[in-house]
């Protein structure tokens, strides 16, 4: 699939977000001196405009991607809590809002101050206590029935009194009885308390101060994530300002990708948008390298614009269509029609460093029929690259008599290669794949599902580093064997 494809799926997510809600409060405006009463500069003021921030810029970037959000959080009886409702009811169709209100606190509200591009100062409204247990009755019940139709759940925990730790057990153990997924941005320092979530995003001072271990370079990072997993239970991803974001996983090696930001204006509400991304792939059942490549490419084009921001497909689409991409698969079709061995394990690493899905299968694709179409395609779907093993010349007449192939290997990988979704053709000379399968370590093995999982070559190998199995469902009717004599050219007569 095309990474437009990808995330074209994430309009049909429907998460959750529960946490902590704010508004925040842009001033814009320009200075021209410094005032006469102390050292600070004139803001002399231009415009202004609200955003929603915190748990509730999660639930605006899901939206801006055509995902469906359910918002859970609290509010004051105040100015900004109205003003959080406006831009929720005018600008957010995509979002439904179940906010508590709560007369004695004020709506969290951060107020930044620019002058040009610069900000000058932050003024923050609000009061960081633990919610009282009738809120905490309110925001359950308002969770409990958003999760009947979510397929991710989303904690954004700026530390503000939302996710106590009586909201926070009943929250993992709701989501765990419907089996949605938890997606956590944290705020804690006992990474412990997010047992139960199955991913946990934090950034490096997070990471460090939770675990109390350097987070700088890749191997510090991978102690301290160790660390996170063993106190949590949970995936880290962590994000990495300029050194982009790296996921961390218990049985996995680590995905690290570089940064895309090729100008970084401002890093607020960057969080939320991965965050984001995140739960929307995983409600819409991409996998983890693939939505964790979109949320990178999400977080590059956030910081690039000023005040908290979102981005929507159509720019992700864009980021994503490089010249990295498009060098990729230069290099890829520069070795048509049958790469090497030693070219397919490079350009697999290549894929690999860009947090890239791949896909493997193999078989004769003698004479190319409907069924072989629809295993590629299955194939394909399953995955970021697609590699499909011909077997050579030798190996089909081994296997299938001497009359076979009909077509030369050649002209089989000219015609595999064309089709799409096959990203890579390789050969092997072998009765099986395996010795391919060892080198080039696929994440998805598919196999047609005539084949039971014990009885697919390279099964075992693929799912020692974490790999999956695919069976792919069959077309009725469709054998090679069968065209073939039928067309009298397996060394039988024509019926």
């Amino acid at each position: 699939m095309s990474d437009t494809d990808w995330i074209e799926r994430l309009k049909g997510a429907r998460i959750a977000v529960l946490g902590d809600v704010m508004l925040d409060h842009h001033v814009h405006g320009r200075v021209r001196r410094v005032s006469e009463e102390a050292p600070v500069p004139v803001l002399h003021v231009q415009s202004e405009r609200f955003t929603l921030g915190g748990a509730a810029n999660v639930a605006a970037n899901a939206s801006a991607l055509g995902a469906s959000a359910r918002l859970i959080g609290l509010i004051g009886a105040d100015a900004a809590g109205a003003q959080v409702m406006k831009l929720l009811d005018g600008d957010h169709p995509r979002i439904t809002p179940r906010l508590a209100v709560d007369r004695d606190r004020p709506t969290i509200t951060k107020t930044r101050y620019l002058g040009g591009q610069q900000q000058i100062v932050r003024v923050d409204r609000e009061l960081v206590a633990p919610c009282t247990s009738a809120i905490e009755d309110e925001l359950l019940d308002n969770l409990e029935e958003a999760l009947a139709d979510c397929g991710a759940l989303v904690l954004s925990d700026y530390g503000k009194g939302v996710l106590t730790d009586r909201v926070l057990e009943r929250a993992f153990a709701l989501a765990r009885a419907r089996g949605v997924p938890t997606v956590v941005d944290p705020k804690r320092m006992r990474f412990a308390d997010y047992r139960g979530a199955q991913l946990i995003t934090p950034n490096r001072r997070e990471l460090s101060e939770a675990v109390r271990l350097p987070c700088e370079n890749d191997a510090e990072a991978e102690a301290a994530a160790h660390e996170a997993i063993v106190q949590s239970g949970a995936d880290i991803l962590l994000t990495r300002s300029e050194k982009g974001m790296s996921l961390f996983r218990k049985d996995a090696p680590p995905i690290h990708l570089p940064a895309q930001a090729r100008e970084v204006f401002d890093v607020s509400g960057a969080g939320d948008t991965v965050v984001a991304v995140i739960a929307a792939g995983l409600g819409a059942g991409l996998p983890i390298e693939r939505t964790m490549r979109i949320a990178n490419a999400a977080a590059g084009i956030v910081v690039g614009k000023v005040g908290t921001a979102t981005t929507t497909v159509e720019e992700i689409a864009t980021a994503l269509s490089g010249p990295e991409r498009r060098a990729s698969l230069a290099h890829a079709q520069a070795f048509a029609p049958a790469m090497t061995l030693a070219d397919a394990v490079a350009l697999r690493a290549e894929w690999a460093a860009q947090g890239l899905s791949v896909g493997f299968t193999n078989g004769c694709f003698d004479l190319l029929h409907p069924g072989h179409v629809s295993l590629l395609a299955q194939a394909a779907g399953a995955c970021d690259r697609l590699i499909v093993a011909l077997n050579s010349d030798a190996s089909v007449r081994r296997l299938k008599g001497p009359a076979r192939p009909i077509q030369p290997l050649d002209a089989r990988a000219r015609v595999i290669g064309a089709i799409r979704g096959v990203d890579l053709v390789v050969a092997f000379d072998e009765d099986t794949p395996l010795d391919l399968i060892r080198a080039l370590r696929p994440d998805v093995l598919v196999k047609g599902a005539d084949y039971s999982e014990a009885q697919v070559v390279g099964a075992d190998e693929v799912k020692a580093h974490g790999g999956r199995i695919l069976l792919a469902a069959l077309t009725p009717g469709q054998s090679t064997t069968a065209i073939a004599r039928k067309a009298g050219t397996d060394g039988s007569a024509a019926s």
